[in-house]
């Protein structure tokens, strides 16, 4: 982590330097809430254009409980993307007084967020595969002999089955 930044009006660059190191630490955790300082939460809503979601720990439930969540939010500093704002499209906050910050956040970012958004997709996939099973249980149908597709569009035989057996037609 060899980066340089310059002092600005409401954030010193030694500040600068303890926000980034917090980043790192919170990426290399797994995203772990003990590892989201609030030192991390204040630049991320004054700084890169996130809103507050109340406080940090209403943030960190916004965009770190569910996976489709997660993988918007890391979107944003994602440097194989456009790093567009999330919440506000844009990127305005890879200018200014914090454009030295948020540019290194991405940097350093680059060797975590592949395998974190991997994680934050399996783990939406699971969750997605609960609630659609609790759903089926639901309506005394079992999940159980369907099968998964094989493909974008093209289903196994298992699932097209059970596909015809749990849509009315008609």
């Amino acid at each position: 982590m060899l980066h340089e930044f310059r002092d600005v009006q409401f954030m010193s660059a030694a500040q600068k330097t303890t926000v980034l190191r917090a980043w790192i630490r919170f990426l290399k955790s797994g995203l772990q809430f003990e590892r989201f300082t609030k030192a991390l939460y204040d630049h991320l809503i004054q700084h890169c254009s996130f809103i507050a979601h109340y406080n940090r720990a209403g943030f960190y439930s916004h965009y770190f409980e569910a996976g489709d969540s997660t993988a918007f939010f890391l979107s944003q500093f994602d440097s194989r993307g456009q790093c567009l704002s999330v919440e506000y499209g844009g990127r305005h906050w890879l200018s200014g007084d914090y454009e030295d910050i948020n540019r290194a956040m991405i940097a350093e970012g680059e060797a975590f967020i592949p395998s974190r958004l991997d994680t934050a997709h399996r783990r939406q996939e699971a969750a997605d595969i609960a609630t659609a099973t609790a759903l089926l249980a639901k309506h005394g149908i079992s999940a159980e002999g369907i099968g998964r597709s094989s493909g974008a569009g093209r289903s196994t035989g298992e699932a097209a089955k059970a596909q015809q057996e749990l849509l009315p037609h008609g």
